[in-house]
């Protein structure tokens, strides 16, 4: 199983999930590119792993953005992918990411609220102030989290879930994520990488109906690492039996 490694993590599996850690990078559905997918390659884990004969079923909950590293849920089951799409729907599930910017908010903490027009041809979204034809609504909540080697740590826990939703609100209120040239960030990461990284997610199972907490560890690359200083997160006594979390 070793070779999954470079691609994702495992963070949490049973019968009816299977919740990994993906590296920035990797594709998470088919596109023009043709490149491997997270998705091809969970289900080339779960049929070697347990010896499963023919086409494995997997149903992809959420995406992220290839450049983008952190938490991917699968359902393993038709049943727990349609519960599971209730949940996201309803937003009964609350989303903690780590952006890293080389500007810092001017507020410690706020909420930001835009209204997201997405175009297909470049793969971009806009921005706007006010209601504008065929937008989204989109809403996240922030916190500075604090700096380090010039720097800021943002966390943001988003309402809505748009396309580059976090990426470009970001960089409206001045604070592009490092590494994001489309959205206005002037240098690219080495590795072709942004900084963002879905970080934490709780909801509760759609089957045992129990909470899930799910943490995922940091990209393996010492700037990265540095920020875990700066993360005040507390893993409580009660919430032991329900965590799971990557190295």
């Amino acid at each position: 199983m070793n070779n999954y490694t470079k691609y994702f993590q495992v963070l949490y599996e049973d019968n009816h999930l299977i919740i990994v850690n993906k590296e920035p990078g990797v594709l998470v559905q088919g596109d023009k590119t043709g490149d491997k997918t997270l998705n091809d390659l969970v289900k080339q884990y779960i049929k070697e792993k347990y010896n499963k004969p023919g086409d494995v079923w997997l149903g992809l909950v959420h995406r992220l953005d290839r450049p983008t590293s952190g938490i991917v849920v699968f359902a393993r089951t038709s049943k727990a992918a349609e519960r599971m799409a209730e949940i996201f729907r309803k937003r009964d599930v609350q989303k903690t990411y780590w952006a890293v910017t080389k500007n810092k908010p001017k507020n410690k903490y706020g909420k930001l609220t835009h209204y997201l027009v997405k175009n297909e041809d470049t793969n971009t979204v806009t921005a706007y102030e006010f209601p504008v034809e065929d937008s989204l609504k989109a809403e996240l909540n922030y916190r500075y989290l604090g700096t380090l080697n010039e720097h800021h740590l943002i966390e943001v826990q988003p309402i809505t879930g748009r396309p580059h939703q976090i990426r470009v609100q970001l960089a409206s209120l001045g604070c592009p994520i490092k590494g994001d040239l489309k959205y206005g960030f002037p240098r690219p990461n080495p590795d072709g990488s942004i900084n963002l990284h879905a970080r934490r997610l709780y909801f509760e199972h759609p089957v045992k109906k129990e909470p899930i907490i799910i943490l995922a560890g940091l990209p393996n690359n010492q700037f990265w690492e540095q920020f875990l200083n700066l993360d005040d997160y507390e893993i409580k006594d009660d919430m032991v039996p329900f965590h799971h979390s990557g190295i």
